[in-house]
């Protein structure tokens, strides 16, 4: 095993500009519109903001603004934080000590003494920031890059696999899956790729008329053109596609913000249906990965070109945004939480069960790190 790990650390050392500047860059820009979410709405209900920093422990560089909030680039890139007046740590952890010996003035301008509606709108603003800038980054490249307009049709049939079952033929052309229509090839694929196991109903045109089929794609272990691993379902049909029938339909802004929200709910209920396939064995738990799995995976996607680095950047400020919002203790969402109970009780709980908290969740952050690691460290070693 040893082997494995020191060749997983050459395999990254030796591409070290190739993957770190393509994951700082798409890091850099999904922390600080999540961080800019919590920063502009605790203007906007009048909490003083102390500190504005990307990444974590000592400072690089930075300054002041003329509301005295420091802005500043720590040492550390792998996520980054808002400190609000009244505040004991980065996680926004109160001090009584110190809240309780504020003055009047000062307690106007404390995140902890706001009511409960204020903070929970503080907390809520940064995974909300992740989503607004996905459905952003998803709009703009529909607008400027068009839409992938290929038609569904069946040029080769795998034998013995799902389509040949449920008696697919060269030439049909898929319309629709469950009632849903389908515009491209790419969209079949999609649709197809989350519904392994399922048995789907195929609306087909074969010649001129329409009929429909019920197949359920296999799921199967696949790897990507850079050699990742997914598991996914498969259909077992090819598309021939020939030279100019590869392209894409320009839409209206109007249409690609549609297009924007649908790919993010796309991505939002992709994991969530990963998520829980985890729990039931469906999925594969190797797939969770960390900041050396983003950093492999920018670079590949780096040298395809900057518009499939900024659809990464999309999927990945949905991805954080959706992780903050679990209700863990030291997460966005175990604070709405913990808010959520004071909204009940009428009154926060004790320190201690806040710090206790706190503890549960950092615990339980790191073991989920150290997972994530081991598995990025194992796909380095295989590459």
């Amino acid at each position: 095993m040893t082997e494995f790990f020191v060749h997983g650390f050459n395999t990254l050392s030796h591409g070290l500009v190739g993957y770190v500047v393509p994951f700082l860059f798409v890091l850099t820009i999904v922390v600080f519109f999540h961080e800019l979410g919590h920063f502009l709405v605790a203007r906007w209900v009048g909490v003083r903001v102390l500190t504005f920093s990307l990444g974590f422990g000592p400072e690089l560089f930075g300054f002041n603004d003329r509301h005295g909030t420091r802005w500043k680039v720590s040492a550390i890139p792998l996520g980054g934080y808002v400190k609000f007046f009244g505040d004991d740590s980065e996680a926004s952890t109160p001090s009584t000590e110190t809240l309780s010996a504020m003055t009047a003035e000062e307690r106007k301008g404390s995140f902890h003494h706001k009511k409960v509606a204020p903070r929970a709108a503080i907390v809520a603003a940064g995974p909300i920031a992740n989503f607004i800038l996905a459905i952003v980054i998803f709009t703009c490249l529909f607008t400027f890059f068009g839409k992938p307009s290929t038609t569904a049709q069946v040029d080769k049939v795998e034998p013995g696999s799902a389509a040949a079952v449920a008696g697919f033929q060269v030439g049909d052309v898929i319309t629709a899956i469950d009632g849903t229509t389908i515009g491209s090839f790419s969209d079949m694929q999609r649709v197809v790729s989350i519904h392994g196991g399922d048995q789907l109903t195929f609306t087909i045109k074969r010649s001129g008329s329409t009929i429909q089929l019920q197949a359920t794609p296999e799921l199967r272990d696949i790897k990507d053109p850079f050699g990742n691993a997914h598991r996914q379902g498969i259909l077992g049909i090819t598309r021939a596609t020939a030279p100019g029938e590869a392209v894409t339909e320009r839409v209206d802004p109007a249409t690609a913000l549609w297009l924007g929200v649908k790919e993010t709910w796309f991505v939002v209920d992709r994991t969530l249906s990963y998520i829980g396939g985890v729990f039931t064995g469906r999925e594969a738990a190797n797939q969770v990965g960390g900041p050396l799995g983003i950093a492999r995976i920018s670079g590949q996607v780096a040298s395809i070109g900057l518009a499939a680095l900024i659809h990464l950047a999309a999927v990945l400020s949905i991805s954080i945004g959706l992780l903050n919002l679990f209700p863990v203790p030291l997460l966005d969402g175990g604070h709405l939480l913990f808010y959520a109970v004071e909204a009940i009780r009428g009154r926060p709980l004790s320190e201690r069960a806040q710090e206790m908290g706190f503890r549960i969740g950092l615990a339980l952050v790191l073991m989920l790190m150290v997972f994530a690691t081991y598995n990025d460290i194992l796909h380095l070693a295989a590459s």
